[in-house]
């Protein structure tokens, strides 16, 4: 079945992975996303002004890591739900050795002549708590993202493409935002009860608002890979276990 003269849809278990060109300069820009989003925007927050409500605080990581839904969502359309789940694990592996890196750099003792470990263990020290919850968050979330999306796709024979990354966001951010914040915060000095509320749906809205946004981006991506590849994949009998990492 041929879409145009240069993109073919096939079910993903024909895809031959030896002729994808572009899979993995994709999975690069995932993990670096996800990683620099854990590290320097998870545990800030910022607050803006707005019109006729004042003051509202927001997560200062929300300006970027949605940026990695919107790369879920490329992969699991132009190169179908396993590969997805590849690079969701060797996200998940790259969080887990982070967190074990900045545990291990933070106890190590300090040089005497070195004045800096307080303001280290201050941006550092708290990174394996979000990171555990982030990792929760981000294995559940970017799964549901990527099944919510490659179901869509087969019931939608690839129509409406909006309808898909919107609707698969609103399902993975609302399950990400839902483990993430209380496991990440809830206790944390200078975090109220309110505060992780608030901040939890504000962050909920803000990403599927970004994704909504960013649906031009996102159909020029798409669009760009499939023809790129040549190909446009479905998951018609796929596997859609979570738990393995082989394509």
């Amino acid at each position: 079945m041929t879409r145009s003269a240069h993109i073919t849809a096939m079910s993903a278990d024909r895809v031959d992975g030896g002729r994808l060109r572009h899979y993995d300069v994709v999975m690069a820009a995932f993990v670096a996303i996800l990683l620099l989003s854990n590290v320097l925007g998870a545990g800030k927050v910022a607050q803006v002004r707005l019109p006729l409500i004042g003051d509202w605080p927001f997560g200062a990581g929300i300006l970027f890591f949605p940026v990695s839904y919107i790369i879920g969502d490329v992969l699991t359309e132009v190169y179908g739900y396993a590969r997805a789940r590849r690079v969701i694990w060797v996200g998940f592996a790259a969080t887990l050795f982070m967190a074990v890196m900045a545990w291990v750099v933070v106890a190590l003792p300090p040089a005497p002549d070195w004045r800096n470990q307080v303001a280290y263990e201050t941006i550092f020290g708290q990174v394996p708590r979000i990171v555990f919850a982030s990792m929760c968050a981000f294995w559940a979330g970017e799964f549901v993202n990527s099944y919510v999306l490659a179901r869509m796709k087969v019931l939608t024979e690839g129509r409406h493409l909006w309808m898909r990354t919107i609707g698969s966001t609103i399902a993975g951010q609302g399950v990400d935002s839902v483990i993430f914040y209380p496991l990440a915060f809830w206790g944390a000095e200078g975090w109220t009860t309110h505060l992780v509320v608030v901040v939890l749906f504000t962050q909920w809205a803000l990403k599927v608002g970004w994704e909504v946004l960013l649906t031009p981006l996102t159909y020029w991506v798409i669009g760009t890979l499939k023809r790129a590849e040549g190909l446009d994949v479905y998951d018609r009998g796929t596997d859609f276990t979570p738990f393995r990492a082989g394509v």
